[in-house]
């Protein structure tokens, strides 16, 4: 079987690239390294340096390798921020998309795998179940459901097979820990390990379950040959929901460091987002997942090996007006 996997030296996508190597398949990572890193691609896997926004390049590949599977992972996951970067947001995570859909159709591909994002529900009441109708509030969680439409549309019309993941909050090895706009575990271990403030907007009672990727990875690898995961959308993640003060409490705990909470205004976002999972359950047979003080453990382990990385500015800020100071220094 040969796969392509956008965003295979990201975070999910290099933890997705690996379990298809266990499961055999021949891997095309592509990636454009605007926030992954080259030597998280499986040394078995082909690498190629380029964005699912190029669409002379999209096109030359799906000739080339003859693709059974897709595995789209490649995205801008910065919910907050793409309040101030629409245009940017819709070019990568809705136009991006569209080229992979376009040439999946025409090449006749087995199975266009998709992740998805909790923020397609929006403020909808916990726990969010598959069943429930999206509601985003924010240009990440619109651009994520207009795939997804996209994908049922384009299954009804050119019968173009998918399964589609909502994972929510994911953490561990891998993961960018230098980016300050997304994904509050690395942005607290970086912060730790540079000896500097946990930067909390609002109160710090928001809360989200924070899901190790372990516990997400391998069903999205191995969704292909679960013929009853055809065509539907699944929640994946962790049962358990904490507060952003408790994890970080967790964070410090386990990396045996402590820093004062540095308190920001409180920002556009949802405050309580957690999912249902018991489709993913029994479809996907799963029956546990990794506890948070555990995975904690595991990436802090790993952030501690590879050290702090300089937190870089996002230049394509497009709409300044609300900005969280922060996030403008």
């Amino acid at each position: 079987m040969v796969s392509l996997v956008t965003g295979g030296a990201g975070f999910i996508g290099a933890h997705v690239t690996n379990e298809l190597i266990k499961l055999g398949h021949k891997v095309v990572v592509v990636d454009d390294l605007s926030g992954g890193f080259e030597d998280h691609v499986n040394e078995k896997a082909i690498f190629i340096k380029g964005s699912v926004t190029d669409n002379k390049l999209v096109k030359e590949l799906f000739k080339e390798y003859k693709f059974n599977y897709v595995y789209h992972l490649a995205a801008y996951a910065a919910e907050g921020l793409s309040h101030f970067i629409r245009r940017f947001n819709y070019d990568n995570n809705l136009i991006g998309s569209i080229n992979l859909i376009n040439e999946s159709i025409k090449h006749k591909i087995d199975r266009f795998v998709f992740t998805s994002s909790i923020a397609v529900y929006g403020a909808l009441e916990p726990p969010m179940r598959e069943d429930m109708h999206p509601q985003p509030e924010d240009p990440y969680g619109v651009a994520k459901y207009a795939v997804e439409l996209d994908l049922k549309t384009a299954h009804e019309m050119f019968g173009l097979n998918y399964t589609i993941f909502r994972p929510h909050n994911v953490y561990g090895e891998y993961q960018n820990i230098g980016d300050k706009y997304r994904n509050v575990v690395g942005i607290f271990m970086n912060q730790l390990m540079q000896g500097k403030s946990l930067s909390v907007f609002g109160d710090g009672q928001q809360t989200r379950a924070f899901s190790y990727i372990g516990d997400v990875a391998p069903y999205i690898a191995n969704c292909v040959n679960i013929p009853e995961s055809k065509n539907e959308i699944f929640n994946i993640g962790a049962d358990q929901e904490y507060t952003v003060l408790e994890l970080a409490e967790t964070i410090q705990e386990s990396m045996s460091m402590n820093q004062e909470i540095m308190y920001l205004d409180a920002r556009n976002e949802v405050l309580h987002a957690h999912a249902d999972h018991q489709k993913a359950k029994n479809i996907f047979n799963i029956s546990e997942f990794t506890s948070l003080e555990e995975g904690i453990i595991k990436m802090a382990n790993w952030a501690e090996k590879v050290g702090s990385r300089k937190s870089s500015k996002f230049e394509n800020i497009e709409i300044t007006e609300k900005l969280p100071p922060f996030w403008s220094e």
